[in-house]
């Protein structure tokens, strides 16, 4: 019987390296037992939820709509048409268009998986996504990697927020780079000191990321933001791959989130009462969606 509770990153880690098993082993039978489902109720719904952010990413990719807002739409496309051509190279290129995409999907009322929210749902499937094509890898594989990152998720719920209007965004878009540097990390064969290590160094970069939506509406600067961040967790899975190693371990790194995000004043957790979305052209921005009636 394999065992399966844990609160903590390390607690994790800890029971796959004892148990000697992946790290989506113990979120699979942790799942399974949290929602009375079998094995293969589990990983036939995570494998549509994967199926939905495919969807999505394509979507994005040839999508030219405009919000209702008229704040976001199409950039996607020119990314991925400028792929082959910037400094980066083409896979980074590719899933920082098709973080952009899902969430400007996202932004036209389309149909995106929240991973682990709406704000944050590029990230995770734009990294796996350039992955897949970068690597070649199989959509099983990749299935049982997000549930890897679902664990990541869980913890960092527990411990500190996934909820801008909590945490800011390095609730949001930073636990969806970690999640996605851990299933990276998986995908790539590392241990589960080396997922935990991934974790680490994506969410301490993205430490302090404010909530400050223009006119209260999930597209900016949230739209772009979840294509860096998507590049935040590819480079942190390579940096682990590489033998780069986090000075401050990962549960550490997610208590420190917790508490500046609870330093954060509420003018900076998604009420947009300072930062960006009181920018002059914020302003103007606003106006124009919310007309003062007379």
């Amino acid at each position: 019987m394999i065992q399966f509770n844990f609160n903590t990153i390390a607690e994790l880690m800890d029971l796959a390296e004892s148990q000697q098993v992946p790290v989506h082993e113990i979120v699979l039978v942790r799942e399974m037992h949290d929602s009375q489902r079998t094995r293969e109720a589990v990983l036939q719904e995570m494998a549509r939820n994967w199926q939905v952010m495919q969807d999505s990413i394509e979507r994005g990719i040839r999508n030219t709509e405009r919000s209702v807002s008229g704040m976001t739409g199409g950039d996607a496309r020119k990314l991925y048409a400028y792929r082959q051509k910037g400094y980066m190279g083409k896979a980074v290129l590719s899933a920082a268009a098709y973080a952009v995409g899902i969430s400007e999907v996202n932004a036209v009322m389309g149909r995106i998986v929240a991973c682990p929210t709406a704000g944050s749902c590029g990230i995770v499937p734009a990294a796996l996504y350039a992955a897949k094509k970068e690597s070649d890898l199989k959509d099983d594989d990749i299935v049982l990697a997000l549930l890897t990152a679902a664990g990541i998720g869980m913890v960092v719920d527990q411990n500190a927020s996934i909820a801008g209007a909590a945490g800011g965004c390095q609730a949001e878009c930073g636990t969806a780079a970690g999640m996605a540097a851990a299933a990276l990390v998986e995908l790539a064969g590392g241990t589960p000191a080396m997922i935990g290590n991934a974790t680490a160094l994506a969410i301490k970069n993205l430490l302090g990321l404010v909530c400050d939506p223009v006119a209260g509406l999930v597209e900016v600067p949230c739209v772009k933001r979840n294509g860096f961040a998507a590049v935040t967790a590819m480079l942190a899975a390579d940096m682990t791959m590489a033998g780069v190693t986090s000075v401050i371990p990962v549960d550490e790194v997610i208590a420190a989130m917790n508490e500046i995000g609870r330093a954060l004043p509420k003018s900076l957790r998604e009420t947009s009462e300072a930062g960006l979305a009181v920018t002059p052209t914020a302003k103007k921005i606003e106006a124009r969606i919310y007309p003062v009636q007379g």
